[in-house]
This record gives C-alpha cells, structure tokens and sequence, in this order.
C-alpha cells in the first residue's frame, strides 16, 4: 500500500478526473467542487463520488446502461471516475504497490477541503453504509455542538 498524501486534519489532496456524470462524460477537479461535491462531504448534505482505477470511462458508461438486475450498475446517481493512472489512489494512500488496484476506502472530507476521516479495508471486505452515516451524523453534530 502506497503511503498516500492523505491526512487527517488536513486539505484532502485535489485531482482532476474524466468522469461519468448522469451518463455524460466530465472533468471533475476536487477543488472546484467545494461545498457541493466530496467523498463524501458531511454538512448539510452528502454526495458520495465512486473511483475505480484501471477501468476507462467509456467502459464504465457501457457498465452503467446495463440495468442492476442483469450485474450492470444501472442509472447511478453519483459520479463514477476512471482513476486511469491511479494517481487518486497513490495520493489517499489505498493504492495496492505493484498491482495497479486499489484497497477499498472512504474518505469523508468537509466543506472546507479537511479530511476528516479515513477507512481503507482489504480488497475483499466493503464498507458499512450504517457506519458510515453514523459518522456523518456524528461530525454534523460534533462541528454544531463541540464534543
């Protein structure tokens, strides 16, 4: 696993990637997307962002007009970004040395850019979406209130 620029208490790393958008292709840059779009963020709203690496965009449009039921990802709702030279990976530290794969991670950074929080789990093992919540709510609740 690359060592990664990600920090906690730090401005997450920015990138610029091509991405699937509602099922057209588009540039995302981190940065430019502050207070509307992160990974996810946890004021006010969340918007979840999905990074593959080594897969091109095209084949994820195809991957996306395949409906669920048939093992496709059907009509996403979140940006889906091809992580082609797997930079993103290498620079939140899930990047597998050697293998160009990723670990699976979630990162949940702020409106201000701040990472907040860091999850990478071995390939085989996802995320906790309850968890994930749980986390959401508690930095909502702890940034209005203190600890």
């Amino acid at each position: 696993m690359s060592a990664g620029k990600a920090r906690i208490q730090s401005v997450a790393p920015d990138f610029t990637a091509t991405a699937v958008v509602n099922g057209d292709f588009k540039d995302i840059t981190l940065s430019e997307l502050k207070g509307v779009l992160r990974i996810p963020p946890y004021i006010f709203r969340v918007m979840l962002l999905y990074l593959s690496t080594g897969i091109l965009c095209t084949l994820i449009l195809w991957w996306c007009n395949i409906p669920r039921k048939k093992g496709g990802l059907g009509n996403m709702k979140i940006p889906l970004i091809a992580d082609k030279n797997c930079k993103i990976s290498e620079d939140y530290g899930v990047l597998v040395e050697g293998g160009g794969i990723a670990f699976r991670g979630l990162f949940i950074i702020d409106t201000n850019g701040v990472l907040r929080q860091i999850t990478i789990n071995d390939i085989p093992v996802g995320r906790s979406v309850d968890e994930t919540l749980r986390l959401v709510k508690a930095f909502q609740f702890t940034d209005k209130h203190g600890e």
